[in-house]
């Protein structure tokens, strides 16, 4: 076949092999990162943020996907209000800076103002009969659920919200998102497709050899059975590894504290899941070197510790690992083909005070240390897969929720494909 010639999508989704990783263009081409945007990414719920970095009015920030830039901002009435960066006369970016506080929304390039409502304010100079009304901002879905905000891109109507993440309010209430601040946010860049930053994060088959400190937070047994989530471990890893689950369940049960579970596979629509487990069975009060709390202020309504920690998967790219005293934000954004931003926002109770109540050093190292080895990883991964002689590998028994992902992947890219 002429080098040249590049195989149609569905003919490359048709080739891949299951129980294998992806063929390289899924990894590294231009082409396939945009049916990647327009038919899987585009049409979820993307968690970007919580609403105490928008406290006041005019206060808003951008969220960049892709070629997208998103601007949330919060009106004089306390709504949440989302626009695509596009100004209606011939395309300019409005806002530049990464975040800020507006009166109005003000293009720089020709001066047309718009008002947090999206609504054209004023327009110079334009010609008899010009209809302002016809030219507001495009809105961008935007929802609010227990503090956190999401997005959802897709030109058409979103999916249902609450019939997908309906199951997840009891949790977010009692470890009390609507009443959490971000104590600290950083931004950990990855030159690497978005797919390999997902498959390294939702298994555990590299922990033991690329995170030694993660490991000595948490036990050898549950690292294998459930180290990236329920489905991740071996089959017979994960039977071994519940009677030790099903003990600390019954006993913070006990204590009131929830423990609803929610397990999605590749054939919905988010691969959702909900889980609450110990952190080890060595004390631990939360995830932190020591095992000391991180925040002495505990979240939400807890009221006494139960050495557990709570994972909340919305989608793939979307994460939020909580304990009894803080919780931080995983968002996975793809930027292009190769280069992926991992975001981690790290809050706690809006009355904790840093300093006090909590140190920022104490707070992050866990996730600070694993995720800065994870770039490591990923981009080492991505320049392996450039190579000319890179060809899909076999999962392991320990990569089972990466096989779920990828089935899901192509199941939602190829129906996104056949759609256009």
């Amino acid at each position: 076949m002429n080098a040249l010639v590049k195989p149609a999508p569905d003919a490359v989704i048709a080739a891949q092999r299951p129980g294998f990783s992806l063929e390289q263009p899924f990894y590294c081409s231009e082409d396939f990162f945009r049916l990647d945007m327009d038919c899987v990414l585009s049409r979820k719920w993307l968690l970007v943020d919580h609403v105490s970095r928008i406290p006041n009015p005019g206060d808003y920030f951008l969220f960049e996907i892709g070629s997208e830039s998103i601007i949330v901002v919060r009106t004089a009435e306390g709504r949440v209000n989302a626009f695509f960066n596009v100004c209606r006369h011939r395309g300019s970016r409005i806002c530049l800076d990464a975040e800020g506080n507006r009166r109005t929304l003000s293009c720089p390039y020709h001066a047309w103002v718009y008002n947090l409502d999206g609504s054209l304010r004023t327009a110079r100079l334009m010609p008899e009969g010009f209809d302002a009304s016809t030219y507001n901002l495009h809105p961008c879905h935007v929802r609010v659920y227990h503090g956190l905000i999401f997005l959802c891109l897709s030109p058409g109507d979103p999916p249902d919200f609450d019939a997908l993440y309906g199951g997840f309010a009891r949790t977010l209430d009692f470890h009390g998102f609507a009443d959490a601040k971000v104590a600290v946010r950083r931004n950990y860049p990855n030159a690497a497709n978005w797919k390999l930053v997902v498959e390294n994060f939702i298994e555990c088959y590299h922990c033991a050899p690329a995170h030694r400190e993660y490991c000595e937070v948490h036990p050898a047994d549950q690292l294998l059975a459930l180290g990236a989530g329920p489905g991740s471990g071996p089959q017979e890893a994960t039977e071994q590894y519940q009677p030790k689950l099903d003990a600390w369940l019954e006993s913070t049960r006990k204590l009131g504290h929830p423990t609803d579970e929610i397990d999605e596979d590749e054939n919905t629509e988010n691969m959702a899941q909900l889980v609450r487990m110990p952190i080890n069975d060595r004390g631990f009060l939360s995830e932190t070197r020591d095992g000391s709390l991180a925040c002495r202020k505990l979240m939400g309504r807890f009221r006494e510790t139960d050495g557990g920690e709570t994972a909340l998967v919305f989608n793939p790219v979307s994460y939020i690992l909580a304990f009894n005293d803080f919780a931080m934000m995983v968002r996975f954004t793809p930027r292009d083909a190769l280069n992926t931003d991992a975001e981690l926002v790290w809050l706690v109770h809006k009355d904790a005070e840093e300093g006090k109540d909590y140190d920022v050093d104490h707070l992050t190292w866990v996730w600070d240390t694993t995720i800065r080895q994870d770039k490591t990883i990923t981009e080492n991964n991505q320049l392996g897969v450039l190579s000319s002689r890179y060809r899909p590998g076999p999962y392991s028994d320990h990569e089972a929720r990466v096989r779920t992902f990828t089935a899901w992947y192509l199941r939602h890219l190829g129906e996104g494909v056949a759609g256009t």
